[in-house]
């Protein structure tokens, strides 16, 4: 698929790199298709490499897919400089009156604080209130899943007694739903958090539905039976090393992290570690596309943006 991205993004490089079909905005205005057009609400802290794997996540179906990456204007990033924030991001005031295909909610390194004690929860709330009206269907990734599943339906997350890190082996439940179409029975993916959701909530509520989960590692894959929200506590989009340098940043601050989990052969932190995610991401985050928005979003937009 080719993904439309402003020239200069540092993602473009490095995905033209990988051989990944991507497309700068003066060649796709001279195809006459329409994109889809995804707003990634981006609140990883180091930022540049969020948009690589997420633009990585999307590559592969057929569609064309126009990107605008959303930063908070209640929050300043501390490890993202601000020139690179103010070429390639926007606010959201400045998108508010538009019409989105898709959005996606990432991660954050906030779970251990309660929501309402992160510095842009008022701001975020605002932002998902705004998606039930604007937004065809929104995927929400790990603290941004916990967040999404507590403000739409009012389930709590609760802290761990270890921190959750590797690797880990879901089960699929329903293989008969879109989303999880064409994924084996059982699916590998990374986690990173100190915090869960449990199924006793989710099942309090008959609207959502569970798709994969884990004896280790708990719920996996949740949505709305209405397509129009996912969530993944887990991070399929995450690279080979992410959770290596995850480990190696906690080891330099002296916090004595356990090696990740079915990550490294042998749990051998020097050797290189094994990729078994990707092509389950790969159709994961194809089927959102393809059934949950491409198929369910109106085809039309006015010159506004705006859908008809």
């Amino acid at each position: 698929m080719p993904i439309k991205v402003q020239k200069e993004l540092p993602a473009k490089a490095i995905l033209e790199r990988e051989n990944i079909f991507m497309m700068d905005e003066d060649r796709a205005m001279s195809q006459d298709i329409r994109p889809l057009e995804i707003l990634i609400v981006n609140l990883m802290p180091v930022k540049e490499e969020a948009e690589t794997q997420l633009l990585r996540a999307l590559s592969n179906t057929p569609l064309q897919v126009d990107c605008t990456f959303l930063m908070l204007e209640s929050h300043t990033s501390k490890n993202t400089s601000a020139s690179h924030l103010n070429k390639f991001y926007v606010y959201f005031d400045e998108v508010k009156r538009k019409k989105f295909d898709g959005m996606i909610i990432t991660g954050a390194p906030v779970e251990n604080m309660e929501f309402e004690e992160v510095n842009y929860w008022e701001e975020l709330k605002k932002i998902m209130e705004w998606s039930k009206t604007y937004v065809t269907s929104t995927f929400h990734i790990c603290w941004g899943a916990q967040a999404g599943l507590y403000y739409h339906y009012q389930i709590p997350k609760y802290k761990r007694k270890d921190k959750l890190s590797g690797v880990y082996c879901h089960k699929v439940l329903d293989r008969k739903v879109p989303l999880v179409r064409s994924l084996d029975d059982y699916v590998m993916a990374p986690h990173s958090r100190y915090t869960e959701v449990r199924r006793e909530d989710i099942e309090k509520h008959q609207e959502l539905k569970i798709l994969a989960e884990s004896k280790e590692a708990g719920i996996l894959l949740v949505m709305s039976l209405d397509g129009k929200h996912i969530f993944i506590q887990g991070h399929p989009e995450y690279d080979r090393m992410t959770l290596h340098g995850e480990y190696h940043r906690d080891l330099d601050k002296g916090l004595n992290p356990d090696i990740p989990c079915n990550y490294y052969e042998n749990d051998n932190p020097d050797t290189l570690p094994v990729l078994n995610w990707r092509n389950g991401a790969n159709t994961l985050y194809g089927n959102w596309l393809n059934f949950y928005v491409y198929q369910m979003t109106p085809y039309i937009l006015d010159e506004n943006g705006e859908k008809i």
